[in-house]
Protein backbone atom coordinates (compact mmCIF):
# COMPACT_ATOMS: atom_id res chain seq x y z
CA UNK A 1 0.00 0.00 0.00
CA UNK A 2 2.80 2.42 0.95
CA UNK A 3 4.65 1.54 -2.26
CA UNK A 4 1.56 2.39 -4.36
CA UNK A 5 1.20 5.68 -2.49
CA UNK A 6 4.83 6.59 -3.21
CA UNK A 7 4.40 5.73 -6.90
CA UNK A 8 1.25 7.89 -7.13
CA UNK A 9 2.93 10.83 -5.38
CA UNK A 10 6.00 10.51 -7.63
CA UNK A 11 3.84 10.38 -10.77
CA UNK A 12 1.88 13.44 -9.67
CA UNK A 13 5.07 15.30 -8.84
CA UNK A 14 6.51 14.51 -12.28
CA UNK A 15 3.25 15.55 -14.02
CA UNK A 16 3.02 18.84 -12.10
CA UNK A 17 6.68 19.59 -12.74
CA UNK A 18 6.22 18.89 -16.46
CA UNK A 19 3.21 21.25 -16.65
CA UNK A 20 5.12 24.00 -14.82
CA UNK A 21 8.15 23.59 -17.10
CA UNK A 22 6.01 23.74 -20.25
CA UNK A 23 4.14 26.77 -18.84
CA UNK A 24 7.46 28.53 -18.24
CA UNK A 25 8.17 28.33 -21.99
CA UNK A 26 4.89 30.07 -22.95
CA UNK A 27 5.14 33.71 -24.14
CA UNK A 28 4.76 36.59 -21.68
CA UNK A 29 2.23 38.24 -23.99
CA UNK A 30 -0.94 36.85 -25.50
CA UNK A 31 -1.81 38.09 -28.96
CA UNK A 32 -4.77 37.06 -31.08
CA UNK A 33 -5.14 38.67 -34.49
CA UNK A 34 -7.48 38.05 -37.40
CA UNK A 35 -8.23 39.98 -40.61
CA UNK A 36 -10.94 39.91 -43.24
CA UNK A 37 -11.64 41.80 -46.47
CA UNK A 38 -15.01 43.56 -46.42
CA UNK A 39 -16.47 44.99 -49.62
CA UNK A 40 -17.33 48.40 -48.12
CA UNK A 41 -15.43 51.62 -47.51
CA UNK A 42 -13.88 52.24 -44.07
CA UNK A 43 -16.37 55.07 -43.43
CA UNK A 44 -19.22 52.55 -43.60
CA UNK A 45 -17.57 49.98 -41.32
CA UNK A 46 -16.09 52.36 -38.75
CA UNK A 47 -19.41 53.37 -37.07
CA UNK A 48 -20.22 49.68 -36.46
CA UNK A 49 -17.03 49.35 -34.40
CA UNK A 50 -16.76 52.81 -32.80
CA UNK A 51 -20.29 52.67 -31.31
CA UNK A 52 -20.76 50.00 -28.63
CA UNK A 53 -24.53 50.07 -29.20
CA UNK A 54 -23.88 48.76 -32.74
CA UNK A 55 -21.91 45.74 -31.47
CA UNK A 56 -24.99 43.50 -30.98
CA UNK A 57 -25.31 43.49 -34.79
CA UNK A 58 -21.97 41.71 -35.25
CA UNK A 59 -20.03 40.85 -32.06
CA UNK A 60 -19.94 37.09 -31.40
CA UNK A 61 -19.95 37.75 -27.65
CA UNK A 62 -23.34 39.49 -27.72
CA UNK A 63 -25.16 36.25 -28.52
CA UNK A 64 -23.31 33.88 -26.19
CA UNK A 65 -25.42 34.97 -23.21
CA UNK A 66 -28.81 36.45 -24.11
CA UNK A 67 -29.38 37.46 -20.47
CA UNK A 68 -26.09 39.36 -20.20
CA UNK A 69 -26.40 42.69 -18.39
CA UNK A 70 -25.00 45.61 -20.39
CA UNK A 71 -24.14 49.10 -19.19
CA UNK A 72 -23.20 51.93 -21.53
CA UNK A 73 -21.43 55.09 -20.39
CA UNK A 74 -22.58 58.65 -21.13
CA UNK A 75 -20.38 58.91 -24.25
CA UNK A 76 -22.11 56.81 -26.90
CA UNK A 77 -19.35 56.35 -29.45
CA UNK A 78 -15.79 57.25 -30.26
CA UNK A 79 -13.06 58.13 -27.80
CA UNK A 80 -14.28 57.92 -24.20
CA UNK A 81 -17.19 55.57 -24.93
CA UNK A 82 -17.52 52.81 -22.33
CA UNK A 83 -19.32 49.51 -22.13
CA UNK A 84 -19.53 47.06 -19.23
CA UNK A 85 -21.04 43.59 -19.20
CA UNK A 86 -21.85 40.92 -16.65
CA UNK A 87 -22.83 37.54 -17.94
CA UNK A 88 -22.64 33.81 -17.52
CA UNK A 89 -19.58 31.56 -17.84
CA UNK A 90 -19.58 32.04 -21.62
CA UNK A 91 -18.88 35.79 -21.47
CA UNK A 92 -17.78 36.56 -17.91
CA UNK A 93 -17.71 40.18 -16.82
CA UNK A 94 -15.65 43.20 -17.66
CA UNK A 95 -15.36 46.69 -19.04
CA UNK A 96 -14.21 48.28 -22.32
CA UNK A 97 -13.29 51.85 -23.13
CA UNK A 98 -12.46 53.35 -26.50
CA UNK A 99 -9.13 55.08 -25.94
CA UNK A 100 -8.42 56.09 -29.53
CA UNK A 101 -10.82 56.61 -32.39
CA UNK A 102 -8.97 57.70 -35.51
CA UNK A 103 -11.88 57.75 -37.93
CA UNK A 104 -12.20 55.91 -40.20
CA UNK A 105 -9.01 53.87 -39.81
CA UNK A 106 -8.60 52.88 -36.14
CA UNK A 107 -10.54 52.05 -33.00
CA UNK A 108 -8.42 51.17 -29.94
CA UNK A 109 -9.95 49.74 -26.79
CA UNK A 110 -8.80 49.14 -23.26
CA UNK A 111 -10.35 45.77 -22.38
CA UNK A 112 -10.49 44.64 -18.75
CA UNK A 113 -11.96 41.30 -17.71
CA UNK A 114 -13.00 40.75 -14.10
CA UNK A 115 -14.61 37.28 -14.47
CA UNK A 116 -13.90 34.42 -14.85
CA UNK A 117 -10.38 35.75 -14.20
CA UNK A 118 -8.72 39.14 -14.26
CA UNK A 119 -7.07 40.16 -17.52
CA UNK A 120 -6.07 43.48 -19.07
CA UNK A 121 -5.74 43.74 -22.82
CA UNK A 122 -5.49 46.27 -25.62
CA UNK A 123 -7.68 45.75 -28.67
CA UNK A 124 -7.13 47.48 -32.01
CA UNK A 125 -9.46 47.43 -34.96
CA UNK A 126 -7.69 48.74 -38.03
CA UNK A 127 -9.44 49.49 -41.31
CA UNK A 128 -7.19 49.64 -44.36
CA UNK A 129 -8.68 50.39 -47.79
CA UNK A 130 -7.58 48.04 -50.55
CA UNK A 131 -9.34 48.66 -53.85
CA UNK A 132 -13.09 48.10 -53.38
CA UNK A 133 -12.44 46.34 -50.08
CA UNK A 134 -11.40 47.32 -46.59
CA UNK A 135 -9.10 44.97 -44.72
CA UNK A 136 -10.43 44.93 -41.14
CA UNK A 137 -8.00 43.58 -38.56
CA UNK A 138 -9.07 42.66 -35.02
CA UNK A 139 -5.99 42.48 -32.79
CA UNK A 140 -6.00 41.78 -29.05
CA UNK A 141 -2.87 41.62 -26.92
CA UNK A 142 -1.98 41.69 -23.27
CA UNK A 143 0.32 40.33 -20.60
CA UNK A 144 0.14 36.67 -19.61
CA UNK A 145 0.78 36.05 -15.90
CA UNK A 146 2.17 32.65 -14.91
CA UNK A 147 -1.28 31.28 -14.02
CA UNK A 148 -2.37 32.23 -17.55
CA UNK A 149 0.62 30.37 -18.96
CA UNK A 150 -0.46 27.26 -17.04
CA UNK A 151 -3.95 27.59 -18.56
CA UNK A 152 -2.34 27.97 -22.01
CA UNK A 153 -0.70 24.56 -21.56
CA UNK A 154 -4.19 23.04 -21.75
CA UNK A 155 -6.07 25.58 -23.90
CA UNK A 156 -5.08 27.08 -27.25
CA UNK A 157 -6.18 30.68 -26.66
CA UNK A 158 -5.27 31.75 -30.19
CA UNK A 159 -7.58 29.11 -31.64
CA UNK A 160 -10.34 29.65 -29.07
CA UNK A 161 -10.45 33.47 -29.22
CA UNK A 162 -9.42 33.54 -32.87
CA UNK A 163 -12.48 31.49 -33.80
CA UNK A 164 -14.65 34.13 -32.09
CA UNK A 165 -12.80 36.92 -33.94
CA UNK A 166 -13.33 35.13 -37.27
CA UNK A 167 -17.06 34.75 -36.55
CA UNK A 168 -17.32 38.41 -35.52
CA UNK A 169 -15.52 39.65 -38.60
CA UNK A 170 -17.74 37.47 -40.81
CA UNK A 171 -20.85 38.99 -39.18
CA UNK A 172 -19.36 42.48 -39.48
CA UNK A 173 -18.81 41.78 -43.19
CA UNK A 174 -22.42 40.69 -43.62
CA UNK A 175 -23.77 43.76 -41.81
CA UNK A 176 -21.46 46.26 -43.54
CA UNK A 177 -22.01 44.86 -47.01
CA UNK A 178 -25.81 44.71 -46.57
CA UNK A 179 -26.32 48.27 -45.34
Amino acid sequence: MFKAFVVIVAALTIAITAVLLVAATKPDTLQVKRSLAIKAPPAKIYPLIADFKAWPKWSPYETKDPDMKRTYGPVESGKGATYAWDGDKNVGAGHMEIVDAGAPALVSLKLDFTKPFEAHNVVDFTLAPQGDNTIVTWDMRGPTPFLGKIIHVFMDMDKMVGTDFEAGLAKLKTVAEAS
